[in-house]
């Protein structure tokens, strides 16, 4: 029966989330950089000193690495002022945030501040990323603070109020007010959060949206709309997401163009209700209406249905209550446009025809606190792509693409309202590359990232170890994302019917290394979870030689063994190494240089039953069945007979030698056995296996009760790891 230490391993990601004891919520964010906003204000007017952050000081290292590093002529004029050497009388807030207190300056981050503006539409939302009572006034210390969704988990980012500034102008954003600083503080939280300000260069609304929010964010092309795009709109505006459009221009965002229907291209609208109404001459037929808000607040539709608009006359007084219509007075900027005509077989000629682009921005269920919103159901998983172990590239590359990290999937219940009568479980997957901006410093970019979705038959439901590499050669993907593409995430919903599956994370090539998260939202209940092998060994104690006939290896073995050994027939480590050595050299297929001393103390450490520190004959011959065993195991994944074996293989080859591990401990095989081109020789297949066995029996050793879980004392530990190096413990009284 396989023996299985379930406890000796923990997930280290599981230990980190138990230990914050609910700690990066929105209600208790993760202190960046172990900052504490209220600790250093408090302490900044006892000793009556401006807060300056020493972890993003005001320096060229804070401005950025390349455009504005160090040899760029833009950073030399460059000063840090706080606002009140900027301008008399500044203020944190002017009049409550509004579109106009954000002006892009000298940084190519409109996509951050598109998603500001916004984000001004929800003063909810707003207020949790820009904390309120800050101010240049009352408990004023130099020391601001924002918070932000950072991969899982809510963090709240301190900094100083220096500024750049050119000539006393701010360098990046500002606002129309001059003496108005929320925004250009909020700036400086992010870039503090990625690294520099240079860092913020380039990117998507989308993914500043998602940092604001925690949520997961659908892109919909108007030419490509789902047909129940209605029904998608009108869910997501029940779970309280946010929605956007816009008209795509010819000509950059900042020359917004008005057509004339009223609308303005390059110009993002929030979309603020969906709904349907009955007017007198349609009969039995609806119109569905969709309802927009224009940030500018004087530009409006004048097409059908816009305020005053003939359409109006022909709806009840009840069908206009229910519609709260109001006039062009209004002083709200919102204007309904009709998304349907006459007939659902026409949905959306209106709106499509108008608009080129939407974006749904979904909100997780701890951000939302009203209990009348129908919330997602949502599941996190965080992993990694490891070089030469779990980065095994998309389905192109079948001999590794089974080794990326996997995630099973229970749908568990259908939607309430099935479309077309089809049974089915709506749900969006999000799969997200962490930190690339942050490390574009160091020259990372982003990762080309995608995933597929495997449906696992009856016959495999609850079925927990990992996928091998014929299940993808012999079953194609149930779904899988639209492309793989180069952004920091790419989402996509699928409809399914309820089961298991398996999603698999993929860069497009293999080898690429980095982290991601890979989330799932669904309408109703799921549940998603690593795909981790319990962590067990067949056979963790190698059995007796069997006595009978010797043969001619055997023999020879003897023989060299007593020449080696001499009269007290036991052997050092060094005197290991010569004799094992002396054979392995005779194979040439193993093109190896022979065991390290380093091996040879370990395999001692490892078959020394007696505690001399040294191998008698029936310990050595122990020791020399289980190697001529791994031998094999080695010479069938050398094929091409190169002397090593591919790191990939390695899962298999440890797998065939009776140990089944988690994905960590596989990854840590790789990065301390493979060698710089991913490959595993025979002396290093060989200790790897050895420790593996030596790790196996002391937990055997120590687990009393055999319920797989141990405690050991520093005393133990220490001892333990010193038996994986030493020729003198005898291992067997652990």
């Amino acid at each position: 029966m396989p023996y299985t230490p379930s406890g000796f391993f923990c997930d280290r990601l599981i230990r980190e989330r138990e230990r914050r004891d609910g700690e990066g919520s929105l209600n208790k964010p993760l202190r960046f950089n172990g900052q504490d906003f209220c600790f250093q204000r408090q302490e900044c007017l006892q000793t009556k000193n401006l807060f300056e952050d020493e972890s993003f000081p005001a320096t060229v290292e804070s401005l950025g690495f390349k455009e504005l590093g160090h040899k760029s002529n833009k950073v030399k004029n460059i000063v840090w002022k706080r606002p009140k050497e900027i301008c008399e009388n500044p203020q944190f807030i002017v009049g409550g945030a509004s579109r106009t207190d954000i002006c892009q300056g000298d940084l190519g981050d409109c996509w951050l501040l598109a998603a500001i503006a916004c984000l001004t539409l929800n003063e909810k939302l707003l207020y949790r990323v820009v904390p309120q009572e800050q101010s240049f006034s009352e408990g004023y210390a130099g020391i601001f603070h924002f918070q932000f969704w950072r991969y899982g988990d809510w963090v709240d980012v301190v900094i100083d109020d220096r500024i750049p500034t050119f000539n006393n102008q701010l360098v990046f954003t500002k606002s129309a007010e001059r003496n108005e600083f929320w925004s250009a503080l909020l700036e400086k939280a992010y870039a503090k959060l990625h690294g520099s300000y240079e860092a913020l260069k380039g990117g998507n609304t989308t993914e500043a949206m998602e940092d604001f929010t925690g949520g997961v964010t659908e892109f919909y092309e108007m030419k490509e709309a789902p047909k129940e795009l209605y029904k998608i709109m009108k869910k997501a505006l029940e779970r309280g997401s946010l929605m956007g459009c816009s008209i795509d221009s010819l000509v950059p965002a900042r020359f917004e163009t008005r057509t004339v229907t009223g609308l303005v291209k390059g110009h993002a609208y929030s979309v603020t209700a969906v709904e349907e109404c009955k007017p007198s001459q349609h009969k039995d037929n609806k119109v569905r209406l969709v309802r927009l808000r224009n940030p500018w607040g004087q530009v409006e539709w004048n097409g059908p249905w816009s305020d005053n608009s003939k359409e109006w006359t022909s709806l009840s007084k009840s069908e206009k209550e229910k519609l709260q219509h109001q006039s062009a007075e209004d002083g709200d900027c919102e204007m309904w446009i009709p998304t349907t005509r006459f007939s659902t077989k026409m949905s959306f000629e209106d709106f499509k025809k108008n608009y080129t682009k939407i974006e749904i921005c979904n909100l997780t269920p701890d951000a939302l606190e009203d209990d009348k919103i129908h919330k997602w159901t949502v599941s996190v998983n965080e992993g990694r792509w490891v070089r030469g172990c779990s980065a095994g590239g998309c389905r192109n590359y079948p001999d590794t693409f089974w080794t990326n990290p996997q995630y099973r999937l229970r749908l568990l219940e259908e939607d309430d309202d099935p479309e077309d009568n089809e049974v089915g479980c709506t749900f969006v997957v999000a799969l997200m590359q962490k930190n690339r901006r942050k490390e574009r410093k160091m020259g990372a970019n982003l990762f080309t990232i995608g995933f597929a979705i495997y449906e696992v038959s009856r016959l495999m439901h609850g079925n927990k170890q990992h996928m091998q590499k014929d299940f993808f050669l012999f079953n194609s993907s149930k779904a899988r994302c639209k492309s793989y593409i180069n952004l920091r995430e790419v989402t996509q919903r699928f409809r399914l019917t309820p089961g298991e599956y398996v999603i698999i994370p993929s860069t497009y090539e293999p080898h690429q290394e980095g982290e991601f998260i890979l989330r799932v939202f669904s309408e109703k209940k799921n549940t998603s979870e690593e795909i981790e092998n319990r962590i067990e060994a067949d056979h963790p104690v190698p059995a007796p030689a069997s006595a009978g006939e010797e043969s001619e290896e055997d023999q020879q073995f003897r023989t060299i063994f007593q020449e080696i050994a001499g009269e007290d027939m036991e052997i050092t480590a060094n005197e290991l190494k010569n004799v094992l050595n002396r054979v392995i050299t005779k194979h040439k297929d193993l093109n190896t240089e022979g065991f390290s001393l380093e091996s040879c103390r370990s395999m001692i450490a490892l078959m020394d039953m007696d505690g001399t520190g040294r191998l008698n004959l029936q310990e050595f011959r122990h020791l020399w069945n289980k190697i001529k065993q791994w031998q094999g195991i080695f010479k069938h994944y050398n094929a091409d007979q190169s002397g090593s074996i591919n790191s990939y293989e390695m899962r298999n080859a440890v797998n065939d030698a009776g140990f089944r591990l988690n994905n960590q401990l596989y990854d840590i095989i790789t990065m301390r056995y493979a060698n710089e081109n991913m490959n595993i020789d025979f002396d290093s297949f060989i200790s790897c296996l050895v420790r593996l066995e030596a790790m196996f029996r002391a937990f055997q050793a120590f687990d009393q009760d055999g319920d797989g879980t141990i405690r050991l004392s520093v005393l133990e530990v220490s001892g333990e790891a010193f038996s994986l190096h030493s020729n003198s413990l005898n291992t067997d009284k652990l």
